[in-house]
């Protein structure tokens, strides 16, 4: 792609619009294309795929779209802030899926731009950009949840490797995960000073994964199990017992994320996700005035936190990365969604008591199970209550109670 000056950006969009056009596959314009779903997190289970959505990603990521403000140097696009913003505004004009969705594009290359060596982002990064490797998140554990620096997971120092064995939970898609992003302890003497974070291979012997079925039926989080791993010592990311830095660093690149993910449908389960007013109405629900009024004050609250969003994704584009207002803009969105999937139960009426069977159409029982998955929007990428103190510390500067 021609390189283009700050005032050209017109020539800039033209270029992206039609690089865009030219490069998305047909038949992912097709309402059922026949991709895989699972496809557009990519991972070593579709390398050389034949799948429309594979070689959608496969023509970014030769471009460095994938991470389009990724430095060139590391395979992504290297754009300017104002660059990135075009290419995002025509990703959603043309109404293009995203290349690839991956928690190593989302939390785990940006701490590795700022806290690994050169040799750990030339030997990561690329495959990040590249969809080769699909990366899990290894934080909680069964008595570290809220009280994170409390995990046990025990990593020993073993000369030319390290020696691994504890567990984790809620590891989103560890099942289906090449890599783990993990945090372990080093140090059993100290809390928050004795925890390192490390890179581990999920095909190493002694990583065993367990799906955790969830009340709405559906099954993405596991428990996540490590007996006598070993992993070289080039996997520690950062120096031994800094991983609580990076840990915090990598929780606000996730709450961004989380944040960013809920549109107006954000935190439903598909279904009956669309525009909720249309959905009211067609069940007839819309005449009542209260019920109106809080599906509009809803809506309103959506549009000022998808701007606060954008402000804050340029903000952090322009800076340092994410702050602790990434704090407040999760909080927000969780709360929010979890209205929303509310209202939408409300307006369907006895039509949303619907689980499975007859009398229920696909998109009632995906708006129940949907419901359902929002009550653990105020959980997921540290609860509300962790995020609510973040802010009053952080954010407000008020002092701890006495």
């Amino acid at each position: 792609m021609a390189d283009f000056g700050a005032t050209d950006l017109d020539a800039f969009r033209k270029d992206v619009r039609e690089q865009l056009q030219a490069m998305y596959p047909a038949e992912l314009r097709q309402t059922d294309s026949g991709s895989d779903p699972e496809a557009v997190w990519g991972g070593r289970t579709f390398t050389g795929s034949g799948d429309p959505q594979i070689i959608w990603m496969n023509r970014m990521a030769a471009k460095g779209w994938t991470t389009p403000t990724w430095p060139r140097e590391y395979g992504g696009g290297g754009m300017t802030a104002d660059e990135a913003r075009i290419f995002e505004q025509e990703m959603a004009v043309g109404k293009y899926r995203p290349p690839v969705l991956a928690f190593g594009i989302w939390m785990l290359g940006p701490v590795l731009m700022e806290y690994a060596t050169e040799a750990q982002k030339q030997t990561h990064l690329r495959r990040i950009v590249n969809g080769e490797v699909r990366w899990c998140q290894g934080y909680s554990e069964p008595g570290a949840g809220s009280d994170l620096a409390a995990l046990a997971t025990r990593c020993e120092d073993k000369g030319d490797q390290w020696l691994i064995n504890g567990s984790k939970v809620w590891t989103s898609y560890a099942d289906k995960a090449d890599w783990c992003f993990c945090l372990v302890r080093t140090d059993a003497t100290k809390k928050h000073e004795g925890i390192s974070f490390v890179l581990i291979d999920m095909g190493s012997p002694g990583v065993d994964t367990r799906p955790i079925q969830l009340i709405s039926g559906e099954s993405p989080f596991c428990e996540t199990f490590f007996t006598d791993v070993t992993i070289p010592k080039e996997n520690l990311v950062g120096r031994v017992n800094g991983g609580w830095e990076i840990a915090k660093r990598l929780l606000q690149y996730e709450r961004q994320n989380i944040s960013a993910g809920f549109g107006e449908g954000g935190g439903t389960a598909g279904g009956a996700s669309g525009d909720l007013a249309t959905m009211a109405r067609s069940y007839g629900a819309l005449p009542d005035a209260d019920l109106r009024k809080r599906i509009t004050t809803n809506k309103m609250d959506f549009q000022a936190l998808r701007q606060t969003i954008n402000r804050s994704a340029a903000e952090s584009r322009a800076g340092n990365g994410p702050s602790a207002a990434t704090s407040i803009i999760k909080y927000a969105a969780a709360e929010f969604a979890k209205e929303r999937s509310e209202l939408m139960i409300e307006a369907l009426g006895h039509q949303g008591l619907g689980w499975d069977g007859e009398g229920y159409d696909p998109p009632e029982v995906g708006a129940v199970r949907g419901w359902l998955r929002t009550k653990a929007n105020s959980i997921e990428g540290g609860t509300s209550e962790v995020n609510l103190n973040v802010i009053a510390k952080r954010v407000l500067g008020l002092p701890d109670m006495k």
